[in-house]
């Protein structure tokens, strides 16, 4: 018999509740600290050992505020989920649940993991981890840093701004790119402490469109989606975690829309593997082979970019998986369609 535990999480707090054999009950509020956990962590043994249950603790992924439970969970023997919200949520309205308070909330979290398979979390390694979070450090400062450019620019063009005004936006500027160096030195000076990332980052840039802007965030994806399968993932099915299958539309004979990707993974991410689709097809690659064949065959530019962009990411996986560089000679060869003439 397995417990199944819901945890609603916040900031300051967590609700909880479990289910068992079908019936559900809530457990209270704890405060999401260390004693908030072990506060958890007793009562629920205490259910544990009246049942001789296993216990199973489905957390719904809250900006982050959810990852020491979590791994104060893991630490106790337990398993834990992190499903997508989006399809916690629609489940819910599946069964007609509406209400949504915090106690709800993880009502339906046990419920659904009672009644829905769900992958087990595991963290990332911390060598990966840490870099994880310096990249999107990076990220923030650089965005940061162009909105602030705009500003100046902007300012640039109006009559009668104070002085004061352009000082604070210069120095904004100066400090945000002060801290940008020292975040890109950080990233450089921990692969030099990480060979293996280091290796990995060799034989990522291998693959056709994988380069330095993306080689980083593709390699924190692909040791996540090992994490996840314990090394067995497929690549069909990372292009599904990461939003990229495609999503028909039909039924009957009349009922016909435009296929579109799911998008059910990090928008981000996909935004990156499209860029490097774009750029990888401009060369003289078997990605851009690729490319040409499904335009030849009549596909749309941006469908054969999507294609392209799912292709990088097979590539990667299985560069990634077999630890050995890309062959391009191992891919069958056809020779490229180009599109007819008008």
């Amino acid at each position: 018999m397995t417990v199944f535990v819901g945890i609603d999480i916040a900031k300051a707090s967590f609700a909880t509740a479990t289910c068992v054999d079908g019936t559900s009950q809530t457990l209270g509020v704890f405060p999401n600290t260390r004693a908030g956990f072990e506060a958890l962590v007793a009562q629920l043994r205490e259910a544990v050992r009246s049942r001789e249950s296993a216990v199973q603790v489905i957390i719904e992924p809250t900006g982050g505020y959810e990852v020491p439970l979590a791994r104060f969970v893991l630490e106790h023997g337990w398993q834990v989920s992190m499903p997508n919200p989006r399809h916690v949520r629609d489940w819910a309205k599946s069964q007609g649940r509406r209400a949504k308070t915090d106690a709800q909330d993880a009502l339906l979290l046990a419920r659904y993991g009672a009644e829905q398979p769900v992958r087990p979390w595991r963290p990332l390694p911390a060598a990966v981890s840490e870099l994880e979070s310096l990249l999107q450090r990076r990220d923030d400062l650089e965005q940061l840093i162009g909105q602030e450019r705009n500003r100046q620019h902007a300012l640039g063009h109006r009559p009668d701004v104070a002085p004061a005004v352009d000082a604070s936006v210069a120095a904004i500027l100066h400090a945000l790119e002060a801290s940008l160096s020292t975040v890109t030195r950080a990233i450089n000076e921990h692969l030099e402490q990480q060979p293996r990332l280091r290796e990995g980052v060799r034989l990522l840039r291998t693959v056709p469109g994988v380069g330095e802007r993306n080689v980083l965030w593709l390699l924190v994806l692909l040791h996540r989606w090992q994490t996840l399968t314990d090394g067995e993932g497929l690549g069909k099915g990372l292009v599904a975690y990461l939003g990229l299958d495609p999503q028909p539309f039909e039924s009957g004979s009349s009922v016909r829309r435009r296929a579109r990707i799911s998008r059910m993974g990090a928008a981000h991410l996909r935004r990156r593997l499209f860029m490097s689709a774009l750029g990888g097809t401009r060369g003289h690659n078997a990605l851009r082979q690729f490319y040409l064949r499904l335009v030849g065959r009549g596909k749309p530019k941006k469908v054969a970019l999507i294609a392209a962009a799912r292709k990088v990411l097979v590539w990667a996986w299985a560069v990634f998986r077999t630890r050995t560089a890309f062959d391009p000679t191992r891919i069958p060869r056809r020779p490229p369609m180009l599109p007819a003439s008008p």
